[in-house]
């Protein structure tokens, strides 16, 4: 496990915002920073497959295609995402193709999360790139937001 860095609570902060307005679309509140090598936020997205009608739309994908497409390039290699929730096999997927070198996020997902709960995806030593994972960084708050979805029937799709 490796210490939080004071710059991961505020890309957090960052990314909870954008997951507090996914609710708006009936979207499940994820949100998702990239930040580049200087600190500087290149991308910044919330889950939006109600909003889209598209399964692949998760919140960490968006984000790394606007990534990819802010710096023109495929390889996020001084990139750190950052993610309320942790990532699914999915996204695990997208992250390792990225080459992004560090994840940072909030809550554990005990029944989809590939970054060290149900699955450790990211850092599987069996594959070519290896992420190093900042798990738990306003967990509560990430949390939460979680919770306040799925409990309100209105909310849900």
């Amino acid at each position: 496990m490796h210490v939080e860095l004071p710059s991961h609570r505020e890309w957090m902060l960052l990314a909870l915002a954008e997951a507090e307005q996914a609710p708006a679309t009936r979207d499940v509140p994820v949100g998702a920073v990239v930040v580049n090598g200087d600190g500087v936020v290149i991308a910044s997205r919330r889950n939006e497959r109600e909003l889209l009608g598209d399964p692949t739309a998760h919140a960490e994908l968006l984000a790394l295609r606007t990534a990819a497409e802010s710096i023109g390039d495929w390889r996020l290699t001084d990139c750190t995402l950052v993610v309320t929730l942790e990532p699914c096999v999915m996204c695990a997927g997208a992250i390792l193709a990225a080459r992004v070198p560090t994840v940072v996020f909030g809550a554990w997902d005990e029944k989809a999360g590939a970054a060290g709960s149900l699955y450790d995806v990211l850092r599987d030593r069996r594959l070519n790139h290896r992420v190093e994972v900042f798990p738990g960084v306003e967990a509560e708050a990430s949390a939460r937001l979680l919770l306040e979805f799925f409990e309100d029937p209105l909310r849900r799709p």
